[in-house]
């Protein structure tokens, strides 16, 4: 075994050694590590063997070349509080209606144990919801890192269970805004197909005929320009990276992301005319260009009808100017 830092490890299997399972192999040789931990680390993609993300149940075999790393940061034993903004769109007894920013995690995960919109939460208010585990307070949903746009969050365990059914039936409403790449035939359209995770990267999600779960996107064009549209969207499941692996999955993927295709300059013939207009656009939107604009819900307590709405953010703005002019 070479240690690379006190946190990386690279293991070279040598001849002869009999099948185990890749989350046994680690837990007996990494110090002070846990088989849940480890499991953990599988998971997040941390680990690889012979350069590619596997699952937990991978059997190590001869001549395998297994790469480990941990998190640089300790994880803490629960969220701290931290003094950071919020731009809460409405707030009452019993929930909060947060307008998160692009670049903020929902909740502490490996590395970002800070500076999450818990750690945000838990210095605004003292009642958060407890239904999650100790890391996830109050959190009923959540939206990527790199999208922004409107959450719910729960302050008791009541409101977080009658949200988490409302989600669970696909009764909220939930609605997107996205600048993708490419024009639409038809401007208005329903994406219906599985969504599982990917094979080749733990990371990812990818459209299948036979695998996952079910996922339902209903989308229409509200504005074109030379070589991207603008939609809205309108989610009937709640899959992890619904949007972005459906648009791409049919070959529109969200301006500007870096997992799924839409951060790169590929546009035919036309290439060589626009290439240095593109660059800076993704100057512009280094992340995907997308907003969860619009949350609509029956309020746990007064069983009303609720929908809060929110202005797309200045990257955005900036971006739609940019593409319109």
């Amino acid at each position: 075994m070479k240690i690379l830092t006190e946190k990386n490890f690279r293991f070279e299997i040598p001849e002869g050694k009999k099948k185990e399972r890749i989350d046994l192999f680690l837990t007996n040789h990494i110090v002070n590590s846990t088989r849940s931990k480890v499991q953990k680390l599988i998971e997040a993609g941390f680990v690889k063997v012979n350069g590619k993300i596997v699952k937990s149940n991978y059997s190590v075999k001869p001549h395998d070349v297994i790469e480990a790393c941990q998190p640089i940061s300790p994880r803490p034993e629960k969220a701290e509080a931290e003094d950071i903004p919020l731009q809460i769109i409405y707030e009452d007894d019993y929930l909060i209606i947060v307008n998160k920013p692009a670049g903020m995690v929902a909740h502490p995960a490996y590395a970002n144990y800070t500076g999450t919109l818990v750690n945000a939460l838990l210095h605004h208010t003292k009642s958060l919801s407890a239904v999650n585990e100790a890391g996830r307070p109050g959190i009923v949903h959540r939206i990527d890192k790199d999208t922004s746009g409107l959450l719910v969050v729960a302050k008791d365990d009541y409101t977080h269970a009658k949200l988490a059914e409302q989600f669970s039936k696909h009764t909220i409403e939930r609605e997107y805004r996205a600048v993708c790449w490419g024009l639409f035939k038809d401007r208005k359209g329903i994406i219906q197909t599985n969504i599982t995770r990917s094979k080749n990267d733990r990371k990812k999600f990818t459209i299948s005929k036979t695998e996952g779960k079910a996922a339902i996107t209903s989308y229409e064009v509200l504005d074109e320009f030379e070589f991207t549209s603008y939609i809205k969207l309108n989610l009937k499941t709640g899959r992890t990276h619904q949007i972005r692996v459906h648009l791409s999955g049919i070959g529109h993927p969200v301006f500007g992301d870096s997992t799924y295709g839409g951060n790169k300059l590929v546009y035919g013939a036309q290439l060589p005319k626009i290439k240095s207009r593109l660059e800076n656009l993704l100057e512009i939107m280094p992340r995907q260009a997308l907003h969860a604009k619009t949350l609509g819900f029956i309020h746990p307590h007064t069983k009303k009808m609720v929908r809060f709405d929110s202005e797309l953010p200045d990257d955005f703005k900036l971006l739609l100017e940019k593409l319109r002019n």
